[in-house]
């Protein structure tokens, strides 16, 4: 298969116009463009007065002449730019080369970026990209148009599988690398299996305190990348089974017993990730190889906005 039909695979174009159609409209809340953007920035126009609230609202947009006339404090509210910036955080590390179905979880991963990139873009909103891959971070600036969304996908798509024993940078650190990098609010992606590191000594996942921070100041998604062989073992008895993030080979025989204790573990640590997730106040989306992912970026696109306007769950304090 050549590079150019596995990306028409893997990014249908007429599948996401389909998407767009069926479900951009109604997402004001996550997707934007004609939508207003997710928060007032310096650029914002100004929306109809309000009774100032002490504590809570800022004294630089106080009214004067409405707090003149009514002889009580107002503030004016802001309308949001309606320019949308995207920063995506895709996970190419060596436990994305893996994938027993459709495809490779790596590919599952530039699909996910496909969705979001011809969603957001298609109004002039622009998309850049941190990848994390071979011991390094690469950075790709946020363009604007389908042209260079391509070209992004492009990129991901030619990188070459990771080597086993490669110590890069955490996913931990990646999170607040992006958080540091962009200081301007918009959309944050992070598309990854989340297989990074077990619990700290204070009971949280590494990347748990990061993505709460993130969070603060963005919009956050987290994209779950998952392999249905990572959920449950077949019965085949003795295979040699390889780390892909350190390389270290075993051979294990997978009888009754031992596929009953991984399915228990790995149940187990899926259900932590959409906990840590869950309590950083970000909207979770799970994508499986095995599955039609564009569907289920839709229904996940629908269930975001029914909830839109509700509050939003959200851990201690970062």
């Amino acid at each position: 298969m050549t590079r150019s039909s596995k990306l028409a695979r893997l990014a249908p174009e007429r599948s996401l116009k389909r998407l767009e159609l069926k479900v951009t409209r109604r997402l004001d809340g996550l997707l934007h463009g004609e939508h207003l953007g997710l928060l007032p920035g310096p650029g914002s126009d100004l929306a109809e007065a309000r009774l100032y609230q002490p504590g809570e609202d800022d004294v630089r947009h106080m009214d004067w002449s409405v707090t003149a006339r009514t002889t009580v404090p107002h503030v004016r509210d802001l309308i949001a730019d309606h320019e949308l910036e995207t920063w995506a955080l895709v996970d190419m590390s060596p436990s994305m080369d893996f994938g027993t179905a459709r495809m490779e979880k790596r590919d599952l991963a530039v699909a996910a970026l496909a969705a979001v990139g011809f969603l957001t873009t298609r109004l002039g909103d622009r998309l850049g990209a941190y990848v994390v891959h071979g011991g390094q971070i690469r950075r790709w600036p946020a363009r604007t148009g389908r042209a260079a969304t391509y070209a992004l996908l492009q990129g991901l798509l030619d990188v070459p599988r990771g080597t086993g024993g490669t110590r890069g940078p955490s996913l931990a650190d990646a999170i607040s690398g992006l958080a540091r990098s962009q200081t301007k609010r918009g959309l944050r992606v992070v598309i990854s299996d989340f297989l990074d590191g077990r619990e700290t000594p204070g009971g949280e996942l590494p990347w748990e305190r990061p993505l709460r921070r993130l969070a603060v100041r963005n919009q956050v998604i987290a994209v779950e990348i998952i392999d249905p062989r990572e959920l449950d073992l077949p019965d085949v008895g003795p295979v040699m089974m390889t780390d892909p993030e350190t390389g270290d080979t075993r051979e294990i025989i997978l009888s009754a017993k031992v596929r009953a204790a991984y399915a228990a573990a790995a149940a187990a640590q899926r259900a932590r990730t959409r906990e840590a997730i869950r309590g950083s106040g970000v909207p979770h989306l799970v994508l499986r190889t095995d599955r039609d992912w564009i569907t289920d970026v839709a229904r996940f696109a629908l269930q975001q906005r029914r909830v839109a306007g509700r509050p939003q769950p959200r851990g201690g304090r970062p």
